[in-house]
């Protein structure tokens, strides 16, 4: 093999081992501040030396890859199926529907606004319910991941593996979150919500019409919340990389 092309994918590689150090070892908050850099650090440049790395065979790297996306992406998963997972982080808090805006005007003039604030938040509190339903469903992409898939990751841009999972999960994950996600604004709420809110609104005179699907919005917010993470855990593996968990990653990283 040409030493150019060899020493390219060595540091794909090395890039992509830092997502596998990432999302296993590493929570979703304070990535900056962990005690674990410096080990990490000297870790990953000790893969440009060793001979482990150059001896592991396409099934353990590709197993090694499999092992931490599916531990990273359960970490997603459970932090955001939390309470509060969606409704106090600022970055993926589901606001109220667009269409809703004239409501919320209107209300907040006559003292009601408290009505769309009770909706709002049981929006969010549906989006933690139905999100939990999305872990199965990462491992099964994981799980039908080929090598050319985990190829096109190893050479694609840094946002592959977030990529792959939106392009293998959106359709089935909006359809399995779909009746998830109507239970969930029944059962906390929102749907008794909405109707008190739309109910002062239309007792106003002359206010315009307005509506929402409360379901198809917080569909949408929820899988942009659970691949905003991915994203962000992705874009984070060249300066944090982790502890090694597991054998298998014990195994990938000893020189």
């Amino acid at each position: 093999m040409d030493m150019t092309v060899f020493k390219h994918r060595l540091a794909r590689m090395r890039g992509l081992f830092f997502l596998a150090l990432v999302v296993v070892g590493l929570p979703l908050t304070g990535l900056a501040n962990t005690s674990l850099l410096n080990k990490g650090s000297d870790l990953v440049k000790s893969l440009g030396t060793g001979n482990q790395a150059g001896s592991l065979s396409t099934d353990e790297i590709g197993a090694g890859l499999k092992e931490a996306l599916k531990v990273g992406s359960g970490n997603v998963v459970t932090q955001l199926g939390t309470t509060d997972g969606f409704n106090k982080d600022s970055s993926i808090h589901i606001p109220l529907p667009a269409g809703l805006d004239k409501v919320r005007s209107v209300l907040s003039k006559v003292g009601k606004a408290s009505l769309l604030e009770d909706l709002e938040l049981k929006l969010n509190r549906a989006a933690e319910i139905a999100t939990l339903k999305a872990k199965q469903l990462f491992w099964n992409a994981i799980a039908a991941m080929t090598l050319e898939d985990a190829r096109g990751i190893l050479n694609g841009p840094d946002d592959s593996a977030t990529q792959y999972f939106k392009g293998k999960m959106t359709p089935e994950l909006a359809r399995e979150m779909k009746p998830v996600v109507e239970e969930s604004l029944s059962g906390v709420g929102a749907v008794k919500a909405y109707d008190d809110a739309m109910k002062e609104y239309k007792a106003i005179p002359f206010v315009p019409d307005a509506k929402a699907n409360l379901t198809d919005h917080v569909v949408e917010k929820g899988m942009d919340g659970i691949f905003y993470y991915m994203a962000k855990e992705e874009a984070a593996i060249r300066q944090n990389p982790a502890k090694r968990t597991t054998d298998l990653l014990k195994k990938v990283f000893t020189k």
